[in-house]
């Protein structure tokens, strides 16, 4: 996922940094965010956030990137209320204590793992799908109990100046905020030694958030990107695996990290493969005559346009661009180089290369000569090929026979892998994620059982520890 560190076009007056985390930090304190009651009313007040604002939100994803309706509503909105609704439902189970029965050596005594809230965290969004991927992970946070501080990506400043505006009208001011800025903000609000921090953007950055955390032992969840690969074997629908990777390809101007950022075809369906995805492509963009997706800034035009006029491969489809207002065609390019930037940076943007193998193996040792990716998609209609590549092929998530719903699911971690980060949230996994599982033990002082551990030791004592230990 790609991200920004340009100067930011929207903050008018510098934020008082080291002001909010103090007073997030006393809220903390006070105990309140660690009640059930709290959390329910704060995931409940998200949750209507979003739903009453939805025209609001629809307006600023049109003017930052474009966004239709329908994908607003899918992508940012109903993703984000339906996660904080099924939080406010769930935490309370989640909360409870999680007893483990002990070892006979252990006993009498009782054990078990409280999630007891880091503190104060810091959530740095992305610009792509500016929403759901700054107030998605704030859900699994609230409901873990901390204070929370949310810094949107400058890159779309509607998006950012609307949650600044929302959040202090819906959610508790003393306990979760947001502050605007550019990179330079990101950087001091590192340096504030948070609790946590979830970053979601590019890989580099990442690395930079994690230096940054690290003089602080401030432990980090990293949601990056990568190129995430489609293989499509053979014996796959291919009907359906057309229309599946064209439409998640489309959506978004593919501006998304777990977009099929390449496509792996089997060379005995490869051409069958293509002319579908092209049909596939007509049909979505009937409705655009000009079959410009619009990017979502200058530099990013330039830089996948720049791909696609160096690419050694076949243009089959697109290709062309529109420099007035930076959009470039839905476009499938077939066997560039695998050493040209298309095939070795992530692309973010609405361009497809379809690479030929001549089998499953030539696939797979393909995707694995590579970074981990954030996914993986496969499409097959035999199980010993998708258990074989389930098995062998390393990635943040997988999907076969379908492309992305494992980021709407709330019923399954999100996250990646190597570079394509760490840690992973969404439902239970992003109340974990934002908790630390802290061991608890109790143990009763009458009668002192034991006690034969204590010195000077024994020879009886040594042959009955061996025995219970």
């Amino acid at each position: 996922m790609t991200t920004e560190s340009v100067a930011s076009p929207i903050a008018t007056s510098t934020p008082d940094i080291p002001g909010t985390v103090r007073r997030l930090r006393d809220t903390f304190k006070t105990g309140r965010t660690r009640t059930v009651e709290w959390r329910k009313q704060q995931l409940l007040a998200l949750e209507k956030m979003m739903v009453d604002n939805e025209g609001a939100i629809m307006e600023a994803l049109e003017k930052d990137l474009g966004r239709s309706p329908f994908e607003a509503w899918l992508a940012d909105i109903a993703s984000t209320a339906g996660e904080a609704k099924d939080a406010a439902k769930n935490v309370k189970k989640w909360m409870r204590r999680k007893y483990r029965l002990l070892e006979m050596s252990q006993l009498p005594g009782r054990g078990w793992v409280e999630h007891e809230p880091y503190g104060t965290i810091l959530i740095i969004g992305a610009w792509n799908f500016p929403f759901v991927l700054t107030l998605g992970p704030a859900v699994g946070a609230i409901a873990a109990g901390n204070t929370v501080l949310m810094k949107p990506s400058e890159v779309c400043p509607a998006s950012s100046a609307l949650m600044a505006e929302l959040v202090p009208r819906y959610l508790d001011n003393d306990a979760i905020a947001v502050i605007e800025g550019d990179g330079g903000c990101s950087q001091e609000l590192i340096a504030q030694g948070f609790d946590h921090i979830c970053f979601t953007g590019g890989t580099e950055i990442g690395r930079k958030v994690y230096e940054g955390a690290a003089p602080h032992l401030t432990p980090v969840t990293l949601e990056l990107g990568g190129k995430s690969p489609v293989i499509v074997a053979a014996d796959a629908d291919l009907d359906v695996a057309a229309k599946r990777i064209a439409w998640t390809k489309l959506i978004n101007s593919g501006q998304i990290c777990i977009a099929p950022d390449y496509v792996l075809a089997d060379a005995k369906i490869r051409d069958e493969l293509v002319d579908k995805i092209k049909d596939a492509v007509t049909t979505f963009e009937a409705k655009n005559p000009s079959g410009g997706k619009r990017i979502v800034n200058e530099r990013h035009f330039n830089r996948l346009t720049a791909s696609l006029a160096a690419t050694k491969g076949e243009v089959v489809i697109g290709g062309g661009s529109d420099p007035s207002n930076i959009s470039i065609q839905a476009t499938v390019v077939v066997d560039p180089d695998p050493a040209e930037s298309l095939m070795t940076d992530e692309i973010f943007g609405p361009i497809l290369p379809i690479m030929t193998v001549q089998s499953l193996d030539d696939a797979i040792s393909f995707v694995n000569s590579r970074p981990k990716p954030l996914a993986a998609y496969l499409f097959t209609k035999t199980k010993s090929i998708r258990e074989r590549v389930i098995k062998e092929v390393s990635s943040g998530g997988m999907v076969i026979n379908h492309l992305l719903f494992q980021f709407s699911t709330n019923k399954l971690p999100f996250g990646g892998v190597g570079p394509s980060g760490m840690g992973a949230y969404h439902g239970k996994f992003g109340f974990e994620q934002f908790s630390h599982k802290k061991t608890v033990m109790t143990k009763s002082t009458r009668p002192d059982v034991g006690a034969f551990i204590y010195p000077p030791y024994t020879e009886k004592a040594f042959k009955l520890a061996k025995r219970l230990f």
